[in-house]
């Protein structure tokens, strides 16, 4: 299934399948009770999701739209729980998208902790590059998006990606 930048490809709080990014970026927002949305994930190739429901169903955690073009694949969630109950294997293919999962994060952990925000965001977009090819940050993200994945302000952001403009 091809998803195109902005289209959903499931909502907080409904239950479904799982599902393969195979190409594209996808991001996950949460709304708290609120209405307040925040990017709680980015989503790359190769990745099965939603992570939470990897060994037993749950109601989708957050949001999932596309950033990019995407292409994404169906799991048989049926068939995906059976071969875990009846597979070892299948638990250890699990426990490697989770591990991989982890990398990622400790990835995204290493931007938060830069020391200047311009190196938190110099980071996050090179960590985008290799899964975008050169494309602009602010074209996948808004400035309060990006400030939340770096935490910075969305102020401190738009100076930066000014700054970076003109240079």
């Amino acid at each position: 299934m091809k998803l195109h930048k902005g289209e959903i490809l499931f909502r907080q709080g409904e239950q479904g399948p799982l599902y393969t990014l195979k190409s594209g970026i996808l991001k996950i927002t949460r709304v708290h009770e609120d209405g307040h949305q925040i990017v709680v994930n980015l989503i790359t190739p190769g990745e099965t999701i939603p992570h939470h429901s990897l060994i037993s169903p749950h109601p989708y955690h957050g949001t999932a739209i596309a950033l990019t073009t995407s292409e994404i694949e169906f799991v048989d969630t049926e068939q995906w729980y059976k071969e875990l109950a009846s597979n070892p294997a299948k638990c250890l293919e699990v426990a490697s998208l989770l591990q991989s999962r982890l990398r990622i994060m400790q990835q995204r952990i290493d931007q938060l902790t830069r020391v200047t925000p311009g190196e938190k965001l110099k980071k996050l977009q090179e960590w985008l590059e290799g899964f975008t090819h050169p494309a602009e940050i602010s074209e996948l993200l808004t400035q309060d998006e990006i400030g939340q994945l770096i935490g910075l302000r969305r102020e401190t952001v738009n100076r930066l990606l000014r700054a970076k403009r003109s240079h």
